[in-house]
């Protein structure tokens, strides 16, 4: 009998939350900042879900959020025209830079030197951060508004998604490469250098393509609508959340469903694997990031496997803190979407 996945609830956001991003490992954890239609982006300890803060100074919908590899910068995309780069470490603005419409996309080089920007305006823009003052560099040829703009290639290549085009583009020479066209509206894009891989999200579509070429490699069918969907770092299998509340698990190689389960009470905008590969986490439009475990049972963050003094039963995983009836959490989570803003948010069970 497979053990029931018990997900850890993060309330604190007030409206839905759309987009999410992990940090690379650090000496300090990892960590989790969530995009959110409230205006305040937040950053979590990413294996716990633990609030460590919120950042403030938005005048609209923040549509994007991303973290460097080392957690010591963070940058917000948002409706009030702006895209902003925050100190992570104190929570403090670096520098707002202006845009002409809403700014949907923004990351990091590596070296965490230059932001990549797209939005409604249809450029992509590129700001050096050490000269804040310099006009970035604009890149134009989409046709629709910018969903997702990302580095590639070890930053020599830029992957940007318009309505129904994803496009390639050379960085030194600023032109374009490669497009692909779909015959629906792409929702999500998620890039995997670890062998230059791009996931693709589009009506119940999860596309697998080459990012050097953007060939493609393979796809599946969900049964619902899907709004995101992100690979595991080990390449072994995936998971995919969209308009039905579901969250799937397939197995890469054979597309076998593996798990499917309730996963909110609204549709949900945004999933992503933690950079260790151990939780996956998820966003919605019933205002909670919720934290799930790749393998159930594991003693892992703040999920504890509790053996049993009778060999003869199955472990159960049990969360450690706070013991809470599961029936009383999805009643909290209800709430919590409807809640007024907490300045100390905290972590469910």
């Amino acid at each position: 009998m497979a053990m029931r996945q018990t997900p850890l609830t993060c309330s604190g956001h007030t409206r839905p939350v759309v987009d999410l991003a992990f940090s690379g490992i650090t000496p300090y954890g990892y960590f989790l900042i969530s995009a959110c239609k409230d205006g305040k982006p937040m950053l979590r300890q990413g294996d716990t879900g633990d609030w460590i803060g919120t950042f403030l100074g938005h005048k609209g919908a923040v549509w994007g959020a991303t973290l460097n590899k080392d957690a010591t910068k963070a940058a917000t995309a948002a409706a009030d025209f702006t895209a902003k780069v925050w100190d992570a470490v104190s929570g403090d603005e670096l520098m707002t830079l202006a845009h002409k419409h809403i700014v949907k996309s923004v990351d990091f080089t590596q070296d965490s030197n230059y932001l990549l920007t797209g939005g409604q305006d249809k450029l992509l823009r590129i700001y050096d951060l050490n000269k804040p003052e310099a006009e970035p560099k604009e890149i134009s040829g989409h046709t629709s508004g910018i969903k997702k703009a990302l580095w590639c290639s070890e930053d020599q290549q830029i992957l940007s998604a318009d309505d129904k085009t994803v496009r390639l583009w050379d960085h030194a020479t600023m032109t374009e490469v490669k497009s692909l066209n779909f015959n629906m509206s792409v929702s999500s894009m998620e890039y995997i250098p670890e062998g230059e891989m791009l996931v693709i999200t589009y009506g119940r579509s999860i596309a697998f393509h080459s990012a050097v070429s953007l060939d493609p490699i393979k796809s599946f069918e969900a049964p619902a609508t899907i709004n995101s969907a992100s690979l595991h770092p080990e390449k072994e299998f995936l998971v995919a959340g969209g308009e039905d509340f579901k969250l799937y698990k397939y197995d890469y190689n054979s597309g076998e469903e593996l798990e499917s389960y309730k996963g909110h009470f609204g549709p949900i905008h945004c999933v992503r694997f933690s950079p260790d590969g151990e939780l996956y986490a998820s966003g919605s439009e019933d205002g909670t990031l919720r934290l799930w475990q790749t393998v159930v049972g594991k003693t892992y963050g703040l999920w504890k496997c509790v053996l049993p003094e009778d060999s003869g039963e199955l472990a159960k995983p049990k969360i450690s803190f706070p013991e809470t009836a599961e029936e009383e959490l999805e009643e909290i989570a209800s709430e919590n979407s409807d809640s007024i803003y907490s300045s100390t948010p905290e972590v469910k069970a």
